[in-house]
């Protein structure tokens, strides 16, 4: 018997979230010897709706959704602010969660999930860019901004748009096991298990700018001289102020301490060299002020969950 996957989508949604996983449930139905998925894809009132590409797809409406459910899978998109007000959509939401054996959403669409209270007490993820407001919006949920796709119990979430595609061969292997999820992945040419977490794919990751000037100041001059001296004396000098006093100051006005801020400068004035240049990974390393190429190694490791010939070989954009 094919599983059930009712997919939510709404106008504006991200197209990408809709059709990544179900070209891998299509494929994984097609390799499968038995089963495999039936989608159904619904929306607030039915009848047409539009992508963000302006695709317009055909839906059935979520009042007319009924019976047992495999799996409620919930897109996301630029749109999603707008629709949480939506207490027809969360309601249904909350009620179709119910009749499902699992509930996932993709990118932004776990912000819908936790509108609904399908993510109280649980962790979860979604797209980088909405990390942020997730967390805020709703405190009783764990966010892990850097997961590729998170499970708690029955709920799953997944990271932006692409990550979709991780998620449901995620679903797909727990169903059926990693074979046929191998299968359908070499088929559509991506990694069954993507290496590194998504922070890899966000721009830079340091703290915002102070909104105190000297500290501003000091920010601009760190992220401007990665290979400098930028030791706390140093930094404290060009302060006038004690390292101690120093220390809190910047801690209070920046949101982060000042050995942690100049790593993660010099992290991602690294991560621009190698997406830049060819230079070899000890030129990176000394002229970025990380030192030694294993230090390089280790800092990718643990930021990114990425080595640093693996992050060029996907981000170079050099012509060579």
């Amino acid at each position: 018997m094919q599983r059930r996957i009712v997919h939510v989508v709404f106008d504006g949604f991200q197209l990408l979230d809709l059709a990544g996983p179900a070209d891998v449930f299509a494929a994984a139905t097609l390799l499968a010897r038995t089963g495999g998925y039936r989608i159904e894809v619904v929306a607030d009132r039915g009848g047409p709706v539009t992508a963000n590409t302006g695709i317009r797809v055909d839906t059935t409406a979520l009042a007319d959704v009924d019976g047992e459910i495999d799996t409620l899978l919930v897109a996301g998109g630029l749109s999603v602010p707008e629709h949480l007000r939506h207490r027809e959509l969360t309601g249904h939401l909350s009620r179709l969660s119910g009749l499902a054996r699992r509930t996932a959403s993709v990118c932004s669409g776990a912000l819908l999930l936790a509108e609904a209270g399908l993510l109280a007490g649980r962790r979860a993820t979604t797209h980088w860019l909405a990390a942020g407001e997730l967390a805020r919006r709703y405190p009783d949920v764990t966010v892990d901004a850097d997961r590729i796709y998170q499970r708690d119990g029955p709920v799953w979430t997944s990271a932006g748009v692409t990550a979709g595609i991780d998620l449901a061969l995620a679903l797909v292997a727990d169903d059926h096991g990693t074979r046929l999820a191998h299968d359908v992945a070499r088929g559509l040419v991506v990694y069954l298990h993507r290496p590194g977490g998504q922070s890899q794919f966000s721009p830079a990751m340091r703290a915002p700018a102070s909104p105190d000037e000297a500290m501003r100041e000091l920010q601009t001059f760190i992220d401007g001289n990665p290979g400098a001296d930028l030791s706390v004396p140093a930094l404290a000098r060009r302060t006038g102020l004690s390292e101690r006093h120093f220390a809190r100051v910047f801690t209070e006005r920046v949101g982060t301490s000042p050995g942690r801020y100049v790593e993660r400068s010099r992290a991602d004035a690294a991560r621009r060299l190698l997406e830049t240049t060819d230079h070899p990974l000890d030129r990176i390393a000394r002229e970025t002020g990380i030192g030694a190429p294993e230090t390089l190694f280790r800092v990718f490791r643990r930021l990114w969950r990425v080595a640093p010939g693996e992050y060029r070989r996907r981000f170079t954009t050099t012509s060579s």
